[in-house]
C-alpha cells in the first residue's frame, strides 16, 4: 500500500457513498478520492460540490469523477452501489438484482489490475461482501464489509447514556449478521474492566430488562430513522471513515466488520458481523470472544440465515 498518496475510489454516489466522501473530506482520511457513478453527470456534479468546500478544510484531497480504469493504483475501493428494494419486492429478488449490479461493477474493477482492498456497504452487506470475494477471487481477507461497525456504535452509544459514561469506555459488540438475526454478545460487554452482567446483579446497578431494551432499540434502529427521514446515511458514513483510517494508519484496530469465518465460532465460508483487527493488509485476523452457550446458538442461527440466503441465489460461483 502507498502510504504516501492514500487513493479511495468509492462505486455509488448516493446519499451512503457521499456521506463517507463528506466525512472523508472533513476528517482529511484520505489524499485522493475518485467518484465513479452509472449517473456519470451526478458523480461530476457531486466532486464539484466537495471541491469547493476545500478552502474551508485542513485538507488537500484530490477529488474527481472518474472510470473503473482510475481503480488500478487505488488503495481501496469502496462499494456503496446498488438498487433499492421495490415494493413488494423479496428479499431475494433484490439480492438477485444487486448481485448483477455488482457483476457490472467487480469486472472491470479487478480488470483495471487493482490490488487493494475492497470495503463493502451495500445491503445485504453480509451476503454482498461474500459476492464481492467470490467474484473478485481476492483473498478474503482482503475483502470486508461495513459489518455491524455502526450497530456496535448504537450500541455503545446507549450503553454510555444509560450508564452516563463517555461511549468510548463501554465495550460491547453486536455480533452475527447486520439484520434482523444480530446480537448483543453481553456476556463480553464491559464498562472499563466491570462487566456489565456484574453490573446488573448489583444492588442500583443496572436491570437486566433495560439492556434487553437497549438491545432491541441498537436492531431496530435503522428502521425508526428510516420512518423518520427515509434513509440512514451519516453514521454509516462515519464507520465507514473509521475502517478506512484504521486500514490507511496500519492501526491495528479491533472493529466489528463483516469477515470471512475459516473456522471462527465454528463457522467456515460465511461472512458476518465480528470483531476483527483491521490493519493495512485489511482483516489481519478474527477475533473469537469467549460467548455463552446461549450467544453461541444465536451465532450459529445468524450464520444459517446467511448461508441459505446466499445459497437460495445458486450463483454457482
Amino acid at each position: 500500500m502507498n502510504t504516501d498518496n492514500r487513493k479511495v475510489v468509492l462505486i455509488g454516489t448516493g446519499m451512503v457513498g457521499m456521506s463517507y466522501a463528506y466525512a472523508l473530506l472533513n476528517q482529511n482520511a484520505c489524499d485522493e478520492l475518485v467518484l465513479i457513478d452509472v449517473d456519470k453527470e451526478r458523480a461530476r456534479g457531486e466532486a464539484m460540490d466537495l471541491n469547493h468546500g476545500l478552502a474551508f478544510s485542513s485538507s488537500h484531497m484530490k477529488i474527481y469523477a472518474g472510470e473503473y480504469k482510475d481503480c488500478e493504483n487505488a488503495d481501496i475501493v469502496v462499494i456503496c452501489a446498488g438498487v433499492a428494494q421495490k415494493p413488494g419486492e423479496s428479499r431475494l429478488d433484490l439480492l438477485t438484482r444487486n448481485t448483477e449490479v455488482f457483476r457490472s461493477i467487480i469486472g472491470p474493477i479487478t480488470e483495471s489490475g487493482f490490488n487493494g482492498i475492497f470495503l463493502v456497504a451495500t445491503n445485504p452487506v453480509d451476503i454482498m461482501t461474500l459476492i464481492t470475494a467470490k467474484l473478485s477471487g481476492f483473498n478474503p481477507r482482503r475483502v470486508l464489509g461495513t459489518g455491524t461497525a455502526l450497530d456496535t456504535a448504537r450500541l455503545r452509544y446507549m450503553l454510555g447514556e444509560y450508564f452516563n459514561v463517555d461511549p468510548r469506555n463501554m465495550h460491547a459488540y453486536v455480533i452475527g449478521e447486520h439484520g434482523d438475526s444480530e446480537f448483543v454478545a453481553w456476556s463480553q460487554a464491559m464498562l472499563a474492566t466491570k462487566p456489565i452482567l456484574d453490573l446488573c446483579g448489583e444492588t442500583g446497578g443496572c436491570r437486566i430488562e433495560d439492556m434487553k431494551d437497549i438491545e432491541e432499540q441498537v436492531r431496530t434502529s435503522a428502521q425508526r430513522i428510516i420512518k423518520a427521514k427515509r434513509a440512514t446515511y451519516y453514521g454509516i458514513g462515519m464507520a465507514m471513515v473509521r475502517i478506512t483510517k484504521a486500514i490507511f494508519s496500519n492501526e491495528n484496530s479491533v472493529l466489528t466488520v463483516s469477515a470471512m469465518l475459516r473456522g471462527e465460532y465454528g463457522e467456515s465460508g460465511v461472512y458476518a458481523g465480528v470483531p476483527c483487527i483491521v490493519n493495512r493488509n485489511g482483516i489481519q485476523r478474527v477475533l473469537s470472544l469467549s460467548l455463552s452457550e446461549e450467544e453461541t446458538s444465536k451465532f450459529h442461527a445468524s450464520c444459517q440465515t446467511l448461508h441459505e440466503a446466499y445459497d437460495e441465489l445458486n450463483l454457482g460461483l
